[in-house]
């Protein structure tokens, strides 16, 4: 199985090296003709403003929301999850708009401020440490996105459809359980 991972910016290495953990096949998507014959896309966390207007200028942007009208699932981290928002609280950047929740961004500091906890996860049997670098934070949500983790009472980690988002980053650990879900997402839409 192949699973694209956006490459034009952030930490997209560190997800394909998530993907050969469990082994599948990572593509890195650069241009619209890469999405070809994957069958799910992973947007990376990274600077969103950098990425919404690289994948805008290569339009990659409608490519992918025309995939994903075909059903192929997405999971973004980080700022994967600011991409996919339909609202970015207080910016103009550019973004994909396909998950219903509002979110803002590094609204948890700055770098700085970076932190890791234990958390849990909806459908796991023990806890996921979680590694938070000037996170966005999740204000609000709608039709159909669903919860998977809370930090202080906010979503970190929500589910809609065949969209996944965690605004922490499981790439940086030695956790594949995050990437194995979205694997399982992707094999039951294609049952």
């Amino acid at each position: 199985m192949k699973i694209g991972v956006l490459a034009l910016q952030g930490s997209f290495r560190e997800h394909v090296t998530m993907l050969k953990k469990c082994n599948v096949e990572p593509v890195e998507v650069r241009k619209p003709e890469d999405l070809d014959n994957i069958y799910g896309l992973i947007i990376p966390g990274g600077e969103s403003t950098a990425i919404g207007k690289l994948m805008r200028e290569s339009d990659l942007d409608r490519e992918i929301i025309r995939k994903y009208e075909l059903g192929m699932p997405i999971y973004g981290t980080c700022a994967g999850a600011i991409l996919l928002a339909k609202d970015v609280v207080g910016e103009k950047q550019p973004n994909l708009g396909l998950m219903n929740i509002s979110i803002k961004r590094n609204e948890y500091g700055r770098q700085v401020d970076s932190f890791e906890t234990n958390l849990n996860i909806s459908g796991f049997e023990k806890p996921f440490k979680c590694i938070f670098i000037r996170a966005p934070v999740i204000n609000s949500f709608y039709n159909g996105a669903k919860i998977m983790a809370e930090f202080k009472n906010k979503p970190v980690m929500m589910q809609q459809d065949n969209i996944l988002i965690s605004t922490f980053h499981p790439e940086l650990t030695d956790d594949i359980r995050i990437h194995k879900h979205f694997i399982d997402m992707i094999k039951k839409g294609a049952e």
